[in-house]
């Protein structure tokens, strides 16, 4: 097997027959004309992160820019909604396996997103299966056939925002200009060449979830690549509609400007609240005045997580856009009706909270979830949304406030855990699965990177664990291979021999006893992934014609 060129791309993968749908010699052009014109930004944009982080790190803070008050200041407003996007109360994300594609559709919610982020591994089967999925199902022909059932679409299915990769992902499978194409234009382009047009023709629109920002900057290059993409395709400016994940703390203080960055373009803006907590702790891991406590204790009523949903509602509603709440990680617990009791009376709290507090829409990650939520957002929000009736102009949220370090005990049942959904969720990911039920929660990067995270801070900064000890890379050594000793027990010596766990064990192990955070886990388990998923002969130099062999 040997790389292929189609469309000035260079695929270094496998080329299925069923993948000729997607990779079609124009729609790789489209991709080609993308990169040339913007992965060279995507790469002044990454280095800006890394200066900005260098500041954070010798001991600035993130605040509100001066250079842009007169964009929070301003009376500007975002521009109108498409009808099928005023409702969007209740929302469920996943990736984008068929099965999944076609029950989160049906599943009653308002929106689906498809994701070739946090809950998708990229290897190169799912990222070009995804698009065939997502192809078909705008298109209402997708179906599936499996354990006796046949999967088929409801007359009325969820409205769908797909999530592209965030900017700090490439696509390493595909090249352009011998150069890897940044993840996000991969999935874009793909999505929008062969379904803008369709969408539109059936009454609804390209849109999605644009994840991982720092700052209005990248929000700036997502709408030139938008306007560029409308452009090229014959497609009215302000046909996509994207919504911008607030999940990274510098995001927190340019919410205004993200919003007005994307103004043709804005849904509006989504607490992404897992990734929140981490990005805390990534941008603040030189104080170690910022330790978290517990990941399970670090609830949505900690006065930094309350300061940041208010304010992404008050911005919104401001703009004229929607705020929509985080995600419930909480998962149905089978033949357990008291644990169900007890984890459905949490997602309804949670809810509540965000209604009442002006959400206009809250997310879940499992269709069980979904009547639990509904009926909270349809008893207290009458209207499709909040935006008019529930303005906020009463939040003052705060720089204190907004860094306002969590509170609660630090323990070594939490470091057990951590460990042991840090092992779980990389061994799973380096074999293809990025969202991973574990203990009653859907785990996912998100998820995962607090666990490791908080590790690797706690470890940095010798918290004292409520054994009275402070924790040293030697002890949380041992405590590694003491969860790798009892996982080995749990899933059988011949599972455990067939999976990745001693993989996933050693880069956990790296990951948390290093001077420096690593900005993503995935990031060094991407390179494991892409050097081991077609074997160790492909894209190798091929022998000379008439060469012989040293067998």
């Amino acid at each position: 097997m040997k790389p292929h060129v189609i469309g000035g791309v260079t695929i270094k993968a496998p080329m299925r027959p069923e993948y000729n749908t997607i990779l079609t010699p124009e729609a790789l052009e489209f991709v080609a004309h993308l990169s040339r014109c913007y992965a060279p930004r995507v790469e002044e944009l990454l280095a800006r992160r890394r200066e900005v982080q260098a500041r954070y790190d010798a001991g600035a803070k993130p605040d509100f820019l001066p250079e842009t008050r007169h964009v929070r200041e301003g009376s500007w407003r975002v521009a109108p909604l498409p009808a099928d996007l005023q409702d969007r109360r209740v929302e469920i994300t996943g990736p984008t396996d068929r099965k999944m594609v076609i029950n989160a559709l049906n599943s009653g919610a308002n929106v689906y997103m498809p994701d070739f982020e946090d809950s998708n591994c990229p290897t190169w089967r799912n990222l070009i299966e995804g698009q065939i999925n997502l192809h078909d199902a705008v298109r209402r022909t997708i179906s599936l056939s499996a354990g006796g059932k046949t999967y088929r679409l409801n007359d009325k299915v969820a409205v769908m925002l797909v999530r592209p990769r965030g900017w700090h992902l490439w696509e390493k499978h595909v090249a352009v200009n011998g150069a890897p194409v940044p993840g996000g234009l991969f999935d874009f382009a793909l999505y929008f060449f062969h379904n803008a047009r369709e969408l539109a023709a059936r009454g609804s629109g390209p849109y999605f979830y644009l994840p991982k920002m720092q700052s209005h900057l990248e929000c700036r290059l997502w709408n030139e690549v938008f306007v560029e993409a409308q452009r090229v395709l014959g497609i009215p400016n302000g046909t996509i509609k994207a919504t911008c994940l607030i999940e990274t703390l510098p995001a927190a203080f340019e919410m205004d400007e993200f919003l007005y960055e994307l103004r043709d373009h804005s849904a509006g803006l989504n607490c992404g609240r897992w990734d929140y907590m981490f990005s805390f702790i990534k941008t603040l891991r030189n104080d170690p005045t910022r330790i978290f406590p517990d990941r399970g204790l670090v609830g949505m009523d900690q006065p930094f997580l309350r300061a940041y949903t208010q304010l992404v509602i008050q911005t919104c509603h401001k703009r004229g856009v929607h705020a929509i709440g985080g995600m419930s990680a909480i998962i149905p617990v089978k033949g357990d009706p008291s644990a169900n009791e007890a984890a459905f009376a949490k997602v309804k709290a949670d809810k509540l909270r965000e209604v009442t507090d002006g959400h206009d829409g809250t997310w879940v990650a499992h269709p069980g979830l979904i009547p639990i939520a509904r009926t909270v957002f349809d008893q207290h929000m009458r209207e499709p949304n909040q935006i008019a009736s529930k303005p906020r102009g009463d939040v003052r949220a705060s720089q204190e406030e907004l860094l306002k370090v969590p509170t609660g005990p630090r323990t070594v049942a939490a470091l057990r855990n951590n460990i042991s959904v840090s092992i779980q969720y990389l061994e799973a990911w380096l074999g293809g699965n990025g969202c991973v039920p574990l203990h009653n929660l859907m785990e996912d990067a998100a998820t995962a990177e607090i666990s490791r995270s908080s590790v690797w801070q706690w470890v940095r900064y010798g918290a004292v664990l409520d054994d009275g000890q402070p924790l040293t890379a030697d002890k949380v050594c041992v405590a590694i291979q003491a969860e790798l000793d009892s996982l080995r027990q749990q899933v059988g010596n011949a599972r455990f021999a067939t999976g990745r766990y001693l993989e996933a064990a050693f880069l956990f192990r790296l990951m948390v006893t290093s001077t420096e955070l690593q900005d993503f886990l995935t990031l060094p388990a991407y390179e494991i992934l892409v050097a081991t998923e077609f074997g160790p002969t492909w894209g190798a130099p091929q022998p000379a014609q008439g060469a012989r062999s040293r067998m």
